[in-house]
């Protein structure tokens, strides 16, 4: 079997830390690199319902997407919520792993998974990374529907195909408006307004689209909008990052077991949709209830 340093190197090279942005904090937290590792848990954050969920499992690492200690610490005290998850893990023999940014930017990277969890085709990235001569690195991704939806059912099948949230998917546009092309950037996506504009694609699927800068899009161009839960858009790349480590295992006659962890960790927990009768402008948008067929129940 192998132990941790093994692991952890097979990670750094499907998702180099030097790749990550300069304010991320990607890597291993914990973890002793002289420990054996048979079972890997992947998951989005590490909150202490997955570190519990990765003790019960018997994993002997995690790894998340979302960083643990973002903007660092000067503590790991039990009782705060972020020391508890790391006594919880130390406690039980449990590394944990973050690949963030550099994942983002990877190839394939968090993007293509939320891509593919849609069955888009992937064109090429929306932020080339200017290291990469191939040109398939980089945040976000332009792609296509093989056949083109109104915004109403794109929207619909973002809403099916994602993990179902209290949110759900939300859309701003014009709802019969053809959508072909699509922009997409999984988490936090109104910093690329410019490219997506520039792209002139149909759509952009992102999260966390605030109000202003939604509102300014909207203004400079059709450009249709449809708005999924952070964690939603995220989660596909648990998937398909579990299946580049078993590659990787594959190769090297490991015999790792990998899990993906199905726990909804988005922080809302409820939804409370706007009554017809109570809008000010009625028909001026519309609802799209979550559902979900293959992502986290």
């Amino acid at each position: 079997m192998p132990v941790l340093s093994d692991v952890i190197a097979a990670l750094d090279g499907l998702w180099p830390r030097e790749r990550a942005e300069q304010w991320d904090a990607v890597g291993p937290v914990c973890g002793d690199p002289d420990t054996e590792v048979t079972r890997v848990l992947f998951a989005v954050d590490p909150v202490q319902e997955i570190a519990d969920e990765a003790v019960a499992l018997g994993a002997e690492l995690l790894v998340t997407h979302h960083p643990l200690y973002l903007r660092g610490t000067t503590t790991v005290a039990a009782d705060t919520f972020k020391g508890r998850v790391v006594h919880t893990l130390i406690r039980n023999g449990v590394a944990l792993h973050v690949a963030h940014t550099n994942a983002d930017r990877a190839d394939p990277g968090v993007s293509d998974a939320l891509a593919g969890a849609l069955g888009l085709r992937v064109l090429r990235p929306l932020v080339p990374d200017p290291e990469d001569p191939a040109g398939r690195r980089g945040l976000g991704r332009i792609c296509e529907l093989e056949t083109p939806l109104p915004l109403r059912e794109f929207a619909a099948l973002a809403a099916a195909r994602l993990p179902a949230t209290a949110q759900g998917v939300r859309a701003a546009g014009d709802r019969d408006r053809p959508v072909r092309t699509v922009a997409v950037c999984g988490g936090s996506g109104d910093s690329l307004f410019d490219q997506v504009r520039a792209a002139g694609v149909d759509a952009y699927l992102t999260a966390d689209l605030r109000h202003h800068p939604a509102s300014e899009a909207r203004e400079h161009s059709p450009l249709a909008l449809v708005d999924a839960a952070h964690f939603a858009t995220e989660w596909p790349w648990c998937e398909q990052a579990a299946a580049e480590l078993d590659a990787v295992s594959d190769r090297n006659r490991w015999g790792l077991r990998t899990h993906v962890s199905r726990t909804v960790t988005d922080p809302w927990t409820a939804h409370a949709a706007s009554s017809a009768t109570a809008a000010t402008a009625p028909q001026a948008g519309f609802a799209v209830a979550p559902t979900n067929t293959g992502a986290p129940n």
